[in-house]
């Protein structure tokens, strides 16, 4: 058995055309869901990107394995899916980013400190954008590969749009190089008779948004048909007071996206850009899938596509990410395929966490299920042997103070959501909304909050009390009790 893992990052449920985009271009996801398993409704347990990686990577919750904010590293003792699986004779590679430490350079660290992860190869670019000057980041594989071959990372501004950039030839992008070190990790364990598990961890679609030219050009022929975001004027002034901010300019920062100063050219451009991107990381995908089945190994490999966490993109009045849990923020594309041992052409409406993907992974390998793990095993499900759309009675995320901006009030949040209804609760905050709740089967999506509708009094004490009771099974396993006394 092989495991290539593919994450993208900041990619949102609503991508994909299995998930019924008919935008974009991404026929070989689409292959891969024809072939697999379509999980809609998946769900990360944090909107920022360490906190969500730590967790889908332990199984282990954000506030349990270590990285709740981003810039703070995990556990020293964690245990990594990688880890387990070198322990068993896997080789384990990665390229790209893996995020689970600090790993800004003004840190003094030109690399983020890793833990015994697991990773035998460790092809590290935790984004494409050099640091000052690229000589300055020697441990940025991606960066060097570009210094080596003369190729200098310029990503102007358009002219149109400052809110999209110009990006870098397909050849010479973050992404296709990402591809290019799994392919080639693949082809030298394959020549060596060795199993394998690589994770693939681009950088896109997160912002900036800067796709190759010739990916945006099919958008801009097809520009004033792009959908503007999903938003209303004052829907704001009853949410709380972080996307207030983050309207003013994301990430709390007055300038930065500023939601009404964007004229409905700029969002229909950058969401063409960030549609771009998907579509180029749906064509390394297609390389990758297509490696596998030209070299043999199809069959033997599991193959899982996921995302990180979501990206706001104008709905709500809000671009990029932050202390909030809507649909876009959240709610995540999930395929895994893996021929001739799951059961192709299904789609499943059941809820799943990526805390799920760890012990699902390693039950799938016939691993021992790690007693530190919350993450809740679906390998049963892929396998045809429990009902396709059961698994979870709810999905549970939360965001404690995860991102520096946000510092006066500091942000912390959580969120529970059973499928059709939607709860959100600020922690610790007088200003502003102290909570949200969604219907999810009213439309437009999550505009209105009913948190203090008098006619949704008893659904938010309910869903109040589900909340608590899912903050306190976060609680550590670990260590496991010995005796009764």
């Amino acid at each position: 058995m092989n495991v290539l893992w593919i994450c993208t990052d900041q990619q949102r449920f609503d991508t994909l055309g299995c998930m019924g985009n008919p935008w974009v271009y991404t026929p070989n996801l689409d292959r891969l869901a024809a072939e697999g398993v379509l999980f809609e409704n998946t769900y990360a347990q944090s909107p920022v990107c360490a906190p969500s990686r730590g967790c889908f990577l332990s199984g282990r919750y954000p506030r349990t394995c270590g990285p709740r904010q981003n810039g703070q590293d995990i556990g020293k003792d964690e245990k990594l899916v990688p880890k387990m699986f070198a322990d068993h004779g896997y080789y384990c590679g990665l390229s790209g980013k893996l995020h689970l430490s600090a790993c800004h350079p003004d840190t003094g660290r030109m690399i983020e400190s890793r833990i015994d992860d697991g990773y035998h190869e460790f092809h590290w670019s935790h984004h494409p954008q050099s640091w000052k000057d690229v000589n300055n980041w020697p441990a940025n594989e991606y960066s060097q590969f570009l210094m080596e071959n003369c190729v200098d990372y310029v990503t102007p501004n358009r002219e149109d749009c400052k809110y999209v950039q110009v990006g870098v030839d397909e050849k010479w992008h973050q992404t296709t190089w990402c591809a290019d070190q799994a392919i080639a990790f693949m082809e030298k364990c394959k020549t060596r008779k060795k199993s394998w598990l690589f994770s693939f961890n681009c950088f896109d679609p997160h912002h900036a948004f800067d796709p190759p030219a010739e990916y945006l050009e099919r958008y801009l022929k097809i520009l004033d048909q792009i959908p503007l975001p999903n938003y209303e004027p004052g829907e704001l002034e009853n949410k709380t007071v972080f996307q207030q901010k983050d309207h003013v300019g994301a990430y709390n920062t007055p300038g930065q996206m500023p939601y009404d100063e964007m004229t409905d050219y700029d969002h229909r451009m950058i969401t063409a850009a960030y549609w771009a991107m998907v579509d180029l990381i749906d064509k390394q995908v297609g390389r990758m899938l297509d490696y596998l089945e030209q070299s043999g190994q199809k069959e033997d490999t599991l193959v899982i596509f996921h995302s990180d966490h979501g990206e706001n993109l104008g709905d709500h009045g809000m671009y990029l990410k932050g202390p909030y849990f809507y649909e876009n923020n959240v709610h995540v594309p999930l395929i895994i395929s893996w021929p001739g041992k799951i059961p192709g052409g299904r789609k499943s409406k059941a809820l799943i966490e990526l805390a799920d993907l760890a012990p699902t992974i390693c039950e799938a390998a016939g691993l021992p299920l790690y007693e530190g793990f919350q993450g809740k095993s679906f390998w049963k499900i892929l396998t045809g042997e429990s009902d396709l759309n059961t698994h979870r009675d709810s999905v549970y995320s939360e965001f404690y103070n995860s991102n520096i901006n946000h510092r006066n009030p500091l942000a912390f949040t959580t969120m529970v959501c059973d499928g059709r209804y939607k709860l959100t609760k600020v922690h610790g905050c007088t200003q502003g909304a102290e909570g949200e709740l969604y219907d999810l089967q009213e439309k437009p999506l999550e505009r209105y909050n009913h948190y203090n509708n008098p006619a949704f009094t008893e659904i938010k004490v309910r869903m109040l009390e589900l909340l608590a009771d899912r903050m306190a099974q976060t609680c550590d396993p670990l260590p496991t009790r010995k005796a009764c006394w």
